[in-house]
């Protein structure tokens, strides 16, 4: 499928910024769009709290496309795969742009999701085809210092965008994205996954590879922390914006400007954790991130369900526990790929599977639970730290 040359021994400098582009059309997509969300709801005539469902068919979408495009990428190798999938995304998002109800929204979405899968599972398979260990962990921290420029760019483009044209434009600067993606990974974007390292197998045995991969306890404990940060993440996500545009009346380029200092927490948390690694080791962040995140959710609920209506308060708490997750994000996905060098593509789905289905479930909920106050927010958010402090505790020392 593809004609790239494989990987030099000697990783080029290039690849994380090239690899940390195509990640980042995950916060791109989801970040410069969540502000829009009363605009939405708006131009359609739907009740407020609706257009979360797009939220949800995205998270829904990316579910699905993680557990195939990693599979598929294991057989095919990894370029050629991303250039159908930018390709393929470029077109869904020219579709959300043109959609005439919040249903077809809705459903090119899902499309633009599962095209968008690519982007998102195989940057973190092609990670594992030439890393291991801390040093993965240490390049997934510098491809989500890539990507974090996404979370913090994208929803103060957004309100720009909304301040100046409609929503649609949004969709249009996202098509652009991809069509970006899509000549890059072309011209520019290295093989990583050599002929004589590709499976193909049948349907039997591919559901055998992944009960093999899910009985191994490293990844499921691993798997089930990123799950459960990605839970608590996506309900910051989907309820941030009801929450501080509708809840504490700010304005788009306000809430923005929230959103982005929170982003920076989370870019600003995967790159200490790329030095702190060498000193402490793998098991130890994720143990100690996992207890700050626990401490800073309960406290954001503890004041959601006591009324505090202070927006500093509301905030600080929110920062701290969106910051952890750029430590347990590369951590929580170089430990639990760690073992599975030989099926690095279809480990990474099954670890997105587990993320974006939790994520999709808990832009619903957001949706069901949104009443002008946090509480809701909060409640998930704590929720999804529990889970992860749960899996710390069940996690192999090593």
């Amino acid at each position: 499928m593809s004609h790239a040359p494989f990987l030099p021994p000697r990783t080029p400098a290039r690849l994380p910024l090239l690899l940390g582009y195509f990640i980042a059309v995950g916060p791109a997509a989801t970040d410069m769009y969540v502000p829009a969300f009363p605009a939405v709801e708006t131009s359609f005539g739907t009740a407020p709290g609706t257009a979360q469902l797009t939220l949800a068919t995205w998270f829904a979408g990316l579910a699905i496309g993680q557990i195939t495009q990693g599979t598929l990428s294991d057989r095919f190798g990894r370029r050629g795969l991303l250039i159908t999938g930018t390709a393929v995304f470029t077109l869904a998002c020219v579709g959300c742009a043109l959609a005439p109800s919040l249903f077809a929204l809705a459903l090119f979405r899902a499309i633009a999701a599962v095209a968008a899968s690519a982007s998102m599972v195989i940057p973190r398979a092609m990670v594992r085809d030439i890393a291991d260990g801390h040093r993965a962990a240490v390049l997934m921290s510098r491809l989500m210092l890539v990507m974090g420029v996404a979370p913090i760019l994208a929803p103060s483009i957004g309100a720009a965008v909304l301040a100046f044209a409609q929503w649609r434009v949004i969709f249009l600067i996202l098509a652009l994205y991809g069509a970006g993606g899509c000549a890059m990974a072309w011209r520019l974007l290295p093989e990583t996954l050599p002929l004589e390292h590709r499976h193909r197998l049948h349907l039997a045995e591919q559901l055998s590879r992944y009960g093999t991969i899910l009985r191994e306890r490293g990844f499921v404990t691993h798997a089930a922390m990123g799950a459960g940060g990605s839970f608590c993440m996506f309900a910051y996500l989907a309820g941030s914006a009801s929450v501080f545009i509708q809840g504490f009346a700010l304005t788009p380029s306000e809430y923005a400007l929230i959103f982005g200092l929170c982003s920076c927490g989370l870019v600003a948390g995967s790159q200490i954790n790329a030095r702190l690694l060498p000193r402490l080791g793998l098991s130890a962040m994720l143990r100690l991130i996992a207890r700050v995140s626990l401490a800073a959710t309960a406290t954001l609920a503890a004041l959601s369900f006591a009324g505090v209506h202070v927006l500093a308060l509301i905030v600080a708490p929110t920062f701290v526990a969106v910051s952890c997750q750029g430590f347990s994000n590369a951590n929580s996905t170089a430990g639990a790929l760690s073992r599975h060098a030989a099926h690095a593509g279809s480990a990474s789905a099954l670890l997105g599977l587990a993320q974006y289905t939790l994520g999709a479930t808990s832009g619903l909920l957001v949706g069901l639970l949104t009443d002008g106050t946090p509480r809701g927010m909060s409640a998930l958010m704590l929720c999804g730290s529990l889970a992860m402090a749960v899996a710390d505790l069940l996690r192999p020392r090593t």
